[in-house]
């Protein structure tokens, strides 16, 4: 049964697309079951993320899913076809590889694709949808985007800002649960940049913002604690790490205030990361001996350098995914083969045991044993032989002079003689 893939991501389709195609987790079981209810697809799995819908199947054809897809989502065909994407047998493995190892990513070689895509086969797993091929389909994407992280450094330096301010602080601080970070605003950058640093052991996390409920919320996902920014100079001098990134229009850390804080804290380190723009740190403070400021130009040109670094690493990474992409289709070239054979035993074991049938019959009809062993052996040569010696006879026929090698070659006939 050929695999295929097929659906749209973020370098096929706009956002308001996406948005429109995307299946929420709980509703892939019911999605899975009635596209195959619908379609000759035999096994499936849907992947939807921010970024992409696409399915994973193994059906005769790619006929059916993706009009399915449009009625499903109920956006017309018209509209949808300019978005999709279609892959068959080892355009299908190399894709999938290729997601697996965060290559088809919009941020190149990030490792969060691998567990939505090992969540997506989970659930189609756990709903029947899943069979021999893309148990082993799956198996060797997770077991390449395994030997990518291993064998490059694709994933090693961060390249959102975010993540690189964290990747900052770890460097200069590096047992973080030692430490307190204070994390001025509430907006997208502050958030994820608290998650990051709750992730990696941050041992206090305080969120200040000009909304003290604002800074609570994200406080509280964080197991940190919130503040308003009336609050913020006194809490100053508990800060190793300070983060901010407001939509303030004039700086709210001031000289005077970080010098106060330095003395609190006996002039132990301070890192300051502004992120925001107009700055939110005044520039001043970078000329304290005991403050180490970055800003964001700072961590832009590094998040270029990463991003350079990382394009390096894809291209060993996209060889990878080829050699792992024509190994399994190797695999699966051999497991075809090997059905034939297994296909060619059935039907002789058929043969033979309704020729075995007939025989047991005649003798218990009171026939002669020698007689019917006799017939019963002529039939089964006949049997077996009709289907090749009737192609034969037409190649001989038809002067078809490369299958009567092969026959030769297949039955391991003499050579004619010269």
């Amino acid at each position: 049964m050929p695999l295929f893939s097929a659906g749209l991501n973020h370098t096929t389709a706009p956002v308001p697309v996406r948005e429109r195609i995307a299946y929420a987790a709980d509703d892939l079981p019911r999605a899975l079951a009635d596209l195959r209810r619908h379609t000759r697809v035999e096994e499936a799995v849907l992947l939807s993320t921010c970024n992409r819908t696409e399915f994973y199947f193994q059906a005769p054809d790619d006929t059916g899913v993706l009009d399915w897809l449009s009625r499903d989502r109920r956006m017309p065909r018209h509209e949808l076809a300019p978005c999709l994407y279609q892959f068959r047998e080892e355009g299908a493995v190399r894709h999938l590889l290729r997601v697996a190892a965060g290559l088809d990513s919009m941020v190149v070689g990030e490792a969060q694709i691998l567990g939505q895509l090992k969540q997506a086969y989970a659930t189609a797993r756990e709903n029947g949808h899943v069979g021999h091929g893309l148990n082993q389909l799956f198996a060797c994407g997770f077991a390449t985007a395994k030997r990518v992280r291993t064998d490059t450094r694709i994933g090693a330096q961060p390249v959102s800002v975010a993540s690189i301010a964290v990747d900052l602080s770890r460097r200069i601080f590096s047992n973080f649960a030692e430490h307190t970070a204070l994390l001025v605003g509430a907006g997208q950058m502050i958030a994820l940049c608290a998650r990051h640093l709750h992730t990696q052991g941050m041992g206090r996390i305080i969120i200040a913002n000009r909304s003290p409920t604002r800074a609570l919320s994200i406080a509280q996902g964080v197991q940190g604690f919130g503040i308003g920014l009336t609050d913020l100079d006194a809490h100053l001098s508990e800060a190793d790490i300070l983060i901010a990134c407001t939509a303030s229009p004039e700086p709210l850390i001031h000289l005077p205030a970080v010098r106060a804080a330095l003395r609190r804290r006996k002039h132990r380190p301070m890192l300051m990361v502004d992120l925001g723009l107009p700055r939110d740190i005044d520039p001043n403070i970078s000329q304290l001996d005991d403050v180490f400021l970055y800003t964001l130009d700072d961590l832009t040109a590094e998040s270029q350098t990463n991003r350079q670094a990382r394009l390096t690493q894809a291209a060993l990474a996209e060889e990878i995914v080829e050699e792992e992409a024509a190994r399994f289709t190797r695999w699966l070239r051999d497991h075809d083969r090997r059905r034939l054979l297994q296909q060619l035993r059935e039907r002789g074991e058929q043969t033979r045991l309704i020729a075995l049938a007939q025989a047991h019959e005649r003798i218990e009809r009171g026939e002669d044993p020698e007689r019917v062993l006799e017939d019963f052996s002529r039939a089964l040569t006949n049997r077996l032989l009709h289907t090749p010696t009737h192609r034969l006879r037409e190649a001989i026929h038809q002067s078809q002079q490369d299958l009567i090698d092969d026959a030769r070659r297949l039955f391991d006939l003499d050579e004619p003689e010269p």
